[in-house]
């Protein structure tokens, strides 16, 4: 989370989300974008997360059956 706070567009390319990223680095070079850019950069953490931890529920019930 850190990291997506401080540099945006590195986390979002890290997570495998190359354009977003490039994009979020353009409107982190900007101070009044910065802020913006990190509240993207946390979102699309927080996003990638809740849809590895669905992917994980959907293994587990389809296994139970």
């Amino acid at each position: 989370m850190l990291l997506a706070i401080l540099l945006p567009g590195l986390s979002m390319m890290i997570n495998g989300h190359f354009l977003k990223g490039i994009l979020c680095f353009i409107l982190q070079i900007t101070l009044i974008g910065w802020i913006p850019a990190a509240i993207w950069g946390v979102a699309s953490r927080s996003q990638d997360l809740a849809e590895q931890r669905h992917r994980e529920t959907l293994e587990i019930m389809r296994a139970g059956r």
